[in-house]
């Protein structure tokens, strides 16, 4: 009986150990004066960033981690929470979603094993539009609950989940913050008109710097993203949300970007599934997605949407919210129920630590997906990118909607075959963009020339190089694995001279590569066949190559050469 004894007292030493641990943990209100949330209040980074390393000194949970310098010379944190088991073996679990999401020389059972032995990836960011106020603030209570809640629920998480807490955008929370305390009057405080830009560059902007990494911060967030941590999900926090509701979710509108795996696309419908379950569990009405607003997951640029383009499930949140409080305005089709807003909100004062509540849920909702599914993240991102290996290494087509539109139009003069089946299915006739073409199309659309290429070759001894080394300096801070020449090689029978770099597309990020270097062919999208368009959400037509004119070949066979990689 003596062991069957210790092993019944052993959760208990555990549960007390973490009791003791969160006891030391101060609460926001015990350091900044005020509970987050409270109306009228917001922190600075100063104050942030001394909070968060008195968390660092008092919890095992955690580890406080310099990733870089701001534009403005500010120390950027992110701290890294996990159980006290999982953090003292902090690296192994770091090398295995390394592996994963690299998927080199990896076999499906050895990912399997690696799937079953690590821990789940969970990024959750905030403040990257400073004015948006909520996602910082929110990131600040997360680290405070991780770091001392005993809920099971969260004893759970922690056990399951290495948790990266990111701030996104310090200088910009200075500033805001400071410009909003600076009026003694608490009603007439505002975050409106700051006196300059909340990133020192590119202000809003700063969330379409990811793909060229131009800035220190974008700099230093892709470097845990891609380089170091690679997580399963990444969660970016904005505000606000559409009028009438309180938050916009997951999953986004159409279209999607053709070049990135599917299992991306459902990944980020399940993870906004898990928010919305967890909202109407709670109590929490008012949450919309898909048409709801104008989201997609188009544009590589933005902080979440570079990930879909690295296998990464990347979510959204836009929460309506301000330390002033406000009020939910009646948005009369907004009261009826859909399968984009289930559970409408009726209109009423607003409180900012109720939108503080509504992102903690979100947060803990994906907290508890990743801690039940972990093994599935963990290995879904390594077969999305043995997939994008396995596609680098043999003919493939992406779906373009203009070559779709050619093989129509050659269709147009035609009667398909099976016309009289379409006309059974349909009395009316199928509408244009249903109408069966004949087989012979499909092969059309796999024509030789259209393949996707197995590599691009970036050659020494164009005009500027040195603006070709920048663009390659992009892709490697987004994790693209790249080559150079050390000696002439030739292709195809072109001749190449040492120096020039290679980027095959046979490795896992080559959604990203291809992205970097093919044009954009967003489709066309309008309200009804022959009416007005749907606004795009952001950039559709953009090529880091082509903006920065740098001279490249795109080999569409395999091809060998003196190459080595770049670190």
């Amino acid at each position: 009986m003596r062991p069957l004894r210790l092993r019944t007292l052993f959760p208990l030493f555990v549960l007390a150990a973490a009791l003791v641990s969160a006891a030391s943990v101060p609460s926001p209100k015990e350091h900044f004066g005020f509970a987050i949330g409270d109306d009228y209040h917001l922190a600075n980074y100063t104050q942030t960033e001394a909070y968060f390393k008195k968390i660092a000194a008092a919890s095992d949970r955690t580890k406080l981690v310099d990733i870089g310098r701001t534009e403005e010379g500010r120390t950027q944190w992110m701290m890294v929470i996990s159980a006290p088991e999982n953090m003292r073996d902090l690296a192994r679990y770091q090398r295995i979603a390394q592996r994963l999401a690299r998927a080199e020389d990896l076999d499906d059972a050895e990912a399997r094993a690696l799937a079953a032995e690590g821990k789940a990836v969970v990024w959750i960011d905030g403040g990257l539009h400073a004015t948006e106020t909520v996602g910082t603030h929110q990131l600040i209570e997360t680290v405070y609950q991780l770091a001392s809640a005993t809920d099971p629920e969260i004893l759970r998480i922690l056990k399951d989940v290495i948790v990266l807490c990111v701030h996104a955008n310090p200088d910009g929370q200075e500033l805001v913050s400071n410009w909003y305390m600076r009026e003694p009057v608490p009603n007439r405080r505002t975050t409106s008109s700051p006196p300059r830009l909340y990133q020192k560059y590119i202000g809003h902007d700063n969330n379409r710097d990811f793909f060229n990494s131009a800035m220190k911060e974008s700099t230093n967030i892709n470097r845990q993203l891609y380089l170091e941590w690679f997580p399963q999900v990444v969660y970016n926090h904005h505000q606000t949300g559409p009028a009438g509701t309180v938050m916009f979710v997951p999953p986004f509108r159409d279209p999607f970007n053709y070049v990135y795996d599917p299992l991306v696309v459902v990944g980020v419908q399940t993870l906004g599934t898990a928010i919305q379950s967890r909202f109407l569990e709670e109590g929490k009405p008012g949450a919309t997605s898909r048409s709801g607003a104008n989201y997609s997951t188009w544009f590589n640029g933005g902080l979440r949407t570079t990930t879909y383009f690295h296998n990464m499930i990347g979510l959204l949140s836009e929460v309506i919210g301000s330390p002033t409080p406000t009020r939910i305005p009646l948005v009369a089709r907004r009261q009826l129920p859909s399968n984009d807003l289930a559970a409408p909100v009726a209109p009423q004062e607003w409180h900012y630590r109720q939108s503080i509540e509504y992102s903690l849920s979100a947060n803990r909702a994906v907290l508890d997906y990743a801690s039940r599914h972990r093994d599935t993240l963990l290995y879904n991102i390594y077969v999305m990118g043995r997939n994008s290996i396995a596609r680098g290494r043999r003919d493939t087509w992406t779906p373009r909607p203009s070559r779709l539109d050619e093989i129509v139009r050659l269709a147009s003069g035609e009667t398909p075959a099976d016309a009289a089946e379409d006309a059974a299915d349909a009395p009316d006739g199928p509408p244009p963009s249903a109408t069966r073409l004949a087989p012979k199309y499909y092969d059309l659309l796999h024509k030789p020339e259209w393949r996707d290429p197995r590599g691009f070759i970036v050659p020494a001894d164009q005009a500027d190089f040195p603006t070709a080394v920048k663009f390659i300096n992009a892709l490697l801070k987004t994790g693209v694995a790249v080559h150079r020449a050390t000696a002439e090689f030739s292709v195809a029978g072109q001749r190449y001279p040492a120096g020039s770099y290679v980027v095959k597309t046979d490795q896992a990020f080559r959604p990203h590569v291809l992205d970097m270097f093919e044009p954009q062919d967003h489709p066309n999208d309008f309200k009804y066949e022959g009416g007005p368009p749907n606004k795009p959400y952001d950039v559709t037509g953009y090529t880091l190559a082509f903006q920065m004119g740098v001279k490249f070949t795109r080999v569409l066979e395999a091809f060998e050469g003196p190459f080595e990689r770049v670190p």
